[in-house]
């Protein structure tokens, strides 16, 4: 008996509908950074188009990425926005679970800040101070290279210019990308201060970053879950703790709370849009290019969101906290976005 071949569509396969749309509306996931502006977005998308309005839940980058690349088809978000730059690790799953095309859209730039309630002093920081008030290991205070458990407890014991208070940060679990691009600008800044761990940096790569990047976890750093509004309710009810988080959410909240400046560098819109705040990163989302004319709607949101209403210097997510791009960012990354061009490389 021959075998019948039955005709399945490609978008059959991915598990779309060939009757009609299995899904009807957008899925985005990942960072909690990113989500306060990709909600306004949907509600600009939902109210200025005949589409629906896209679902967004915030997951953290991390766990964003996990979802995106878990899969193609309506059972798998279609976009996931990133407070970091996507991994090649990251990369490589997407492309072992089928997602081989994925499209990335820089939408601006934002700043890491550490506030306290302004019932409190605000404080002035440098990169080594914030290194050692966190870390899990710390050089030997006796002296030598030698390094030990973080023995210092309050911001006092790291900096006699600093206050008797006990250190208590509550800042982003691993799954977020505030907390990785946190590690890498300010603890990593902070650790290259000391040369003994310098030198390791050129000698063991992963070391240095085992190092650098290690968080205390004798309570002085609490992971505060990927809410970062019930981060600014603690500290308004703990005037002593710190809170870490992005500069969107301090400038919501500036009735109430004031960034730390480090090295010398207030947290401030013009200072993290000229690049001089030392803590500053680009914020992302991305789209999987399969589901572009799958799941409706998809290139209409792109084109929102890379409009100059949305992100340009005037653009209503200015409003927000967002920091536009500089004017000599290239025009082509805007339409590699709106046109659906996956993205090729770390370094394209």
């Amino acid at each position: 008996m021959r075998k019948t071949l039955v005709s399945v569509s490609l978008a059959g396969l991915l598990g779309f509908s060939t009757a009609g749309h299995a899904r009807d509306y957008i899925t985005i996931v990942g960072s909690s950074t990113v989500y306060p502006f990709a909600t306004v977005v949907a509600e600009n998308f939902g109210r200025g188009t005949a589409f629906k309005t896209p679902k967004i839940e915030s997951t953290g980058t991390g766990g964003g990425f996990k979802l995106f690349c878990a899969g193609v088809g309506v059972g798998h978000p279609d976009i996931t926005n990133a407070s970091r730059r996507i991994k090649q690790s990251e990369i490589d799953d997407c492309a072992a679970h089928g997602v081989t095309e994925i499209v990335e859209a820089t939408i601006g730039f934002d700043g890491i800040v550490l506030a306290n309630s302004r019932k409190a002093q605000p404080m002035a920081l440098s990169a080594r101070d914030i290194f050692l008030a966190l870390a899990k290991v710390v050089p030997n205070p006796k002296g030598g290279d030698d390094l030990v458990p973080n023995p210092y407890r309050t911001w006092k014991d790291v900096n006699p210019t600093l206050p008797a208070h006990r250190i208590e940060v509550m800042g982003p679990p691993p799954t977020s990308g505030t907390r990785d691009a946190f590690v890498e600008l300010a603890m990593e800044g902070g650790c290259q201060t000391f040369p003994s761990i310098k030198a390791v940096k050129a000698q063991n790569e992963g070391r240095f970053k085992a190092i650098c990047h290690g968080l205390r976890e004798d309570g002085a750093y609490i992971e505060a879950g990927e809410n970062d509004n019930l981060i600014v309710q603690k500290l308004e009810a703990n005037p002593r703790a710190v809170g870490i988080f992005g500069f969107s959410f301090l400038d919501q909240n500036i009735d109430q709370l004031h960034g730390a400046s480090v090295g010398g560098v207030a947290p401030t819109f013009e200072n993290i849009a000229d690049g001089s705040y030392p803590v500053a990163r680009s914020l992302y989302y991305y789209v999987k290019k399969a589901h572009i004319g799958s799941v409706p709607g998809i290139a209409e949101y792109n084109a929102e969101f890379m409009s100059e209403r949305a992100i340009g210097d005037e653009g209503y997510l200015i409003d927000k906290g967002l920091i536009p791009m500089p004017p000599h960012l290239p025009k082509q990354k805007h339409t590699a976005v709106t046109n659906g061009k996956p993205l090729r490389g770390l370094h394209s």
